[in-house]
């Protein structure tokens, strides 16, 4: 795990910002490693990822904000800062598909997933021997119509009881309640197996077939309480020819939404990602 602390700045574009950032880690003996910003001149909006090597660095994690709140209050800024050797806690949602399971599972095995996965649920037992493999618990919370509220609340006092910092939607076939949603703003993604905003809802694959495309996508999102609709981080395409059967187009698409899914997950574990309105900049 790397030693740096990352900063994450979102604010009215203005002059002097790059430098007073810049200025202000120097000043404290931090030695810069990557710098990104972004300017959406459509908003007047300027974003800023800054990461920097804590060796030397002389203002300990808990102090940083009184030593900076003067630079974000002149500046206006949204801002966070983060250590890169924390690991958040992750949980997976799941149903009955378990490729993007399996996948991300080995990522966070091999060391790719900077995070710990202390939970797995799901409303089927499909991919229990899966979690089992990895030694990980899985927990059956069967969710109907009937009992959907009790379902959440049961969901919710685990991800409480195992203090989880982020969620990931692997193929989960339940759509999450508003109540649900906003106990996680920002750090519940999906993976919507299709290329949004194109053939939302259920059975894209099908309909992308039904109207003879020529390419397939997935999304990787944030979930907010909008259907299909939360900011999208990673997208990526595969070609389709007259040739595929709708078996083929199911098969590029689980390829597809593996490595999207984990590429969304990787970039949010190492805040990589900065949300402003319903968009995202994604500092790779």
């Amino acid at each position: 795990m790397k030693n740096t602390s990352v900063l994450l700045i979102s604010c009215p574009d203005r002059k002097g910002l790059v430098a007073s950032v810049s200025d202000f880690v120097f000043k404290h003996n931090g030695n810069i490693l990557h710098t990104d910003e972004h300017t959406d001149t459509e908003l007047g909006r300027f974003l800023m990822r800054v990461e920097w090597d804590n060796d030397g660095f002389d203002l300990a994690p808990q102090d940083f904000a009184p030593a900076f709140t003067s630079i974000a209050e002149r500046f206006e800024m949204q801002w966070r800062v983060a250590q890169r050797n924390d690991r958040p806690r992750m949980a997976v949602f799941v149903s009955k598909y378990d490729h993007c399971l399996a996948d991300l599972l080995y990522r966070q095995q091999s060391g790719e997933l900077a995070c710990y996965i202390p939970l797995i649920i799901s409303n089927h037992s499909d991919c229990q021997k899966l979690a089992e493999f990895y030694r990980i618990p899985y927990v059956v919370i069967p969710v109907s119509k009937e009992n959907k509220h009790h379902a959440e609340a049961e969901q919710l006092r685990l991800l409480r009881e195992h203090k989880i910092d982020i969620i990931v939607l692997a193929r989960y076939m339940q759509v999450l309640s508003t109540e649900f949603i906003r106990e996680y703003p920002s750090r519940i993604i999906n993976i919507h197996h299709s290329f949004l905003p194109a053939f939302v809802g259920a059975r894209p694959y099908h309909q992308a077939f039904e109207r003879g495309v020529k390419l397939i996508g997935a999304t990787s999102h944030y979930v907010t309480e909008v259907l299909d609709d939360g900011p999208i981080i990673e997208q990526d395409v595969a070609r389709i020819s007259h040739r595929d059967a709708l078996d083929d187009l199911l098969q590029k698409g689980r390829d597809l939404e593996k490595v999207v899914l984990s590429r969304g997950v990787r970039w949010h574990l190492e805040n990589r990602v900065l949300l402003y309105g319903n968009k995202t900049v994604v500092f790779v």
